[in-house]
């Protein structure tokens, strides 16, 4: 049925909640998983307390570091799994882009990602790469929600 599917990663519990469903559905399929997580870009403008004190340099060191951290475990869950793995780290402005044009890339199938449940007003505010990646995307997306 799907024979690559696509994880995207920013190390929350239910991103690897998403891992470990792309990787048993790719176990059942005989597919390949990519993780991708997108090294962000450093802004003038703060936007997380991180930046606060960072140069250019050492924010994209850290990130790069994270990124690492996180496909690390993209990695090793496969593995542990006994499906064939690689990973990403994507860069650029927006994360449904990252995520996008990566699937395109590897010629994926299926995208396997979390969405953290932010609705109404706070979602609008926050905005949703979930949701801009379901609106944009060519191909299935499967969401995995947060347990209630």
């Amino acid at each position: 049925m799907f024979k690559h599917l696509l994880v995207p990663t920013d190390g929350s519990v239910l991103s690897e909640k998403a891992i470990h469903m792309a990787v048993a559905l790719a176990k059942e399929n005989g597919a390949t998983v990519t993780g991708v997580y997108m090294v962000r870009p450093f802004h003038m403008t703060i936007y997380s307390a991180e930046m606060v004190g960072y140069t250019e340099d050492e924010f994209q060191s850290a990130d790069r570091e994270r990124a690492e951290a996180y496909l690390t475990t993209v990695r090793n869950i496969a593995s542990e799994a006994g499906v064939q793995c690689d990973t990403v780290a994507a860069s650029g402005s927006h994360p449904f882009d990252a995520i996008l044009d990566t699937a395109k890339q590897r010629d994926c199938d299926l995208i396997v990602m979390a969405s953290h449940g932010h609705g109404g007003i706070r979602g609008l505010i926050i905005g949703s790469e979930t949701q801009k990646v379901l609106t944009h995307s060519h191909l299935p997306v499967l969401v995995v929600r947060p347990s209630e």
